[in-house]
């Protein structure tokens, strides 16, 4: 039997590259390079940002500025503006990719999925009828027809036209 392969030449940047020290999101606020970061939106207790490693096209993470891991821990501001910046990820991601549905929500902790359990984060991830194949199934692989650079640009355009 021949063994099963999929090419994702892009992946060796991440393996020999640079890993960050501390927070992976508080290192792309502070590095100044929104693009570069994929931090699509900043507000003044919050922040939205494309998931480098996305479960589908257009996954997005909303999170508050401030590093803190609960949800107890936000101020009703920040939990606000949170929310907000979720309902409005929302909207550019459909303008943009006119998903069939979306999965909304947190992993709090390690044993419930995180994995970055200490700077809280709620994923928006767009969903189409039938983008559950057998590969995620039987072999816990995905597969992303979009570069993540191309995807930023449609979306932070969406996102422009409705300021």
């Amino acid at each position: 039997m021949t063994p099963k392969r999929l090419w994702a030449p892009w992946r060796i940047e991440y393996i020999r590259g640079p890993k960050p020290q501390g927070c992976v999101f508080c290192s792309a606020l502070a590095a100044g390079d929104d693009p570069g970061a994929l931090i699509l939106r900043r507000g003044e207790g919050a922040f939205v940002i494309m998931n480098r490693y996305p479960y589908n096209a257009g996954h997005l993470m909303v999170l508050p500025v401030r590093h803190v891991g609960g949800m107890e821990d936000l101020t009703p501001a920040e939990a606000a503006e949170v929310w907000r910046l979720a309902v409005e990820a929302k909207a550019a991601l459909d303008r943009v990719l006119r998903p069939d549905g979306y999965n909304v929500g947190l992993n709090l902790g390690r044993a419930a999925g995180a994995g970055v359990a200490e700077h809280l984060h709620l994923h928006v991830v767009p969903r189409w009828v039938g983008d559950t194949n057998f590969l995620p199934v039987l072999d816990d692989v995905r597969v992303v027809n979009q570069y993540l650079e191309d995807l930023y640009a449609q979306i932070r355009e969406a996102w422009t036209e409705r300021d």
